[in-house]
Parts: C-alpha cells; sequence; structure tokens
C-alpha cells in the first residue's frame, strides 16, 4: 500500500512539473500570430487587448468612411472594437517602383470573428479563389496589387499583398504547428528573446523599411543616418511608465560609435528644432518624447530610450488637439 502511495505521489508530482515547464515555455515563447507568420525582413507586432483595456473609458466614437461602413454592415466586423492583435511581416522588394512600392506585407489579425458573414463577403467581393488545406483564399484587388485573405481559425486571418502565393501558403502551414511554443520564423527565434517583458507593440528586423526613401531612413521628414536596411529591436513596454526603447544592431563597434555621436547631435538639433512649435497633441507628445530621449552604446548596438506622454495614446486615438481643448476651455 505505501509503495502504491509513492508511486502516485510521484506520478503527480511528474505532471505538475510537465505542466510547470509547459506554461513556463509558453510564458516565454512568442505570440501566436507572431508566429504564424512566414520568413520576412521585418516583423511588427502590437497586442491591443491591455491597450484597449486601459483606453476604453477615454475613447470617443469615430465616423467611419462610408466604404469600411459597408463592410461593417456586411459582417458584423468592426476592427477597431473587435481587433485583439496583429503581427506584421514586412517582405523587401526587389523592385522599389513596382505595384508593392519598397515593401509588401503578410499579416496575422486575430480577434472577434462572424466567420460566415466575413466569408460571404469576401466571395462577393473576391477576383479569384483558391483552395489549400481545407481552407478557402479569397484575391482581392487593390491599388494595382492582389491582396490575398483566409480566415485560418475561428478568430484568425491570414492577410498578404505579396506577389506570390507563397507567403500566405506558408501562414497556413504553419497554423499546423501552432501550439509548440517556439515554431516561428528565423528572425523570431534570434531575437525575440530580447524584447522586454510587458512590451504592448514591438518590432524587430529592417523594420525601417516603411520609412526608406532612396536608400536612407525618414522620420518626419528627416533622412537619419540609417541603412534602409537596418536591423532594429524595438518596443513599447510598460516599466513604471509607458516606455520607448529602439535598439540599432550595427556591424561593428566602431560604427556603433559612429552612428550614437550622429544620432546623439540630431537629438540636439530635433530639441531646438521643435521647442518653438505650437501647442497640440502631436507637437506637445514629440517634445517630450525628445526631451526624455536617452542614446547609449554597447557594442555594437546603438540603443535609444524615451518615455512616452501617458495621455498621448488617447489624444491621438480620439483626435483631440490638446492645445485647442485647452483654448476652448478658456
Amino acid at each position: 500500500m505505501l509503495r502504491r502511495t509513492r508511486r502516485t505521489l510521484w506520478i503527480v508530482v511528474v505532471v505538475l512539473l510537465v505542466l510547470a515547464a509547459a506554461i513556463y515555455l509558453r510564458f516565454k515563447a512568442p505570440p501566436e500570430a507572431a508566429r504564424l507568420l512566414p520568413e520576412s525582413d521585418g516583423i511588427v507586432y502590437v497586442n491591443l487587448r491591455p491597450i484597449r483595456a486601459a483606453l476604453h473609458k477615454n475613447l470617443k466614437p469615430v465616423p467611419l468612411a462610408p466604404e469600411y461602413q459597408s463592410f461593417v454592415d456586411a459582417t458584423g466586423i468592426d476592427w477597431e472594437r473587435d481587433l485583439n492583435e496583429v503581427a506584421v511581416a514586412l517582405h523587401r522588394m526587389s523592385d522599389p517602383r513596382g505595384p508593392n512600392g519598397p515593401v509588401a506585407y503578410s499579416m496575422v489579425l486575430v480577434g472577434k470573428l462572424d466567420g460566415k458573414a466575413l466569408a460571404r463577403y469576401l466571395d462577393a467581393h473576391a477576383a479569384g479563389k483558391e483552395s489549400y488545406d481545407g481552407h478557402t483564399i479569397y484575391s482581392l484587388l487593390s491599388e494595382g496589387r492582389t491582396v490575398r485573405v483566409a480566415q485560418i481559425g475561428y478568430d484568425t486571418v491570414a492577410v498578404s499583398n505579396t506577389p506570390s502565393t507563397e507567403q500566405i501558403h506558408s501562414m497556413m502551414d504553419r497554423r499546423r504547428t501552432a501550439a509548440l511554443p517556439f515554431s516561428g520564423s528565423t528572425l523570431l527565434a534570434e531575437h525575440y528573446s530580447e524584447m522586454p517583458i510587458l512590451s504592448v507593440a514591438w518590432g524587430m528586423g529592417q523594420i525601417g523599411l516603411p520609412f526608406s526613401e532612396s536608400g536612407a531612413i525618414h522620420v518626419f521628414g528627416m533622412a537619419l543616418p540609417l541603412a534602409a536596411d537596418t536591423t532594429f529591436l524595438a518596443s513599447v513596454h510598460w516599466a513604471g511608465s509607458l516606455k520607448l526603447r529602439v535598439v540599432e544592431i550595427a556591424d561593428s563597434e566602431a560604427t556603433a560609435a559612429s552612428q550614437a555621436s550622429n544620432l546623439r547631435m540630431l537629438l540636439s538639433l530635433a530639441r531646438g528644432a521643435t521647442a518653438g512649435l505650437g501647442e497640440n497633441t502631436a507637437n506637445n507628445g514629440l517634445k517630450e518624447v525628445l526631451r526624455t530621449a536617452e542614446i547609449s552604446q554597447h557594442r555594437n548596438r546603438v540603443v535609444a530610450n524615451a518615455t512616452l506622454p501617458q495621455n498621448l495614446p488617447i489624444e491621438i486615438l480620439n483626435g483631440t488637439d490638446a492645445g485647442d481643448t485647452k483654448a476652448t476651455q478658456k
């Protein structure tokens, strides 16, 4: 009897250890939406659940464009209300003058869906259809590009506007191994462990591609001393306040030192240039980010840290002009 009791206890202990290990691995693993993305040059992920939970009481209804309103009426899906997660893969295009421009996108959208209504809408608007792995891929024409859409789960939609079907097929194939905590692309395997805990949004790889022009990255009309194919690790995370962290991975320590010096000079110039800007949401937020920004170098990495104003997301989403609001109140 004692031997049976010991054996039972050992079995219980082993089961508990296995469960604890599984929970730990799931906690450390990238979000499933990101793990479904195909191989790419960059990845951006946003978790809208905590953002919506923190801001929903302060958000105002936004008038919908007629075309989007017809989509909401037909499907019952309002992405502003129903979208919980979005993961985007960036694909560098060999011809930046092609229909996709310098970058194409593959996306995984997770949220509250009415699958039958969405299928009816896509079927009515699709220029073509393909059956793959038991799912229907709908092809929609948009500005000279083909956008492919497939519902791959009860709450998940895959979208891609790449020239071929390879990327959306890859997302559908990855769905089979989605339960494995460390499945996913090479980029995720290399860099996800470096993302801060409690990140509501993050990006990795060549995430400057959408801002590239003539081989350089442009922000707010200013050309930065950064090549379009620079590798970044970026995050918006909570650490007592909302923090922005951007890391540039340079090819050497010497390059990183030079980049850090150039960025400090640009930061000083930007602070001076924005000092006289008028009082409004965008300007105040920009000035606060620049005021708190710090540039440092760690070996071959250049690190930029800044604090984001806590009311900035609310004001931007509501379209509130802080300066105009104060003037009206007076």
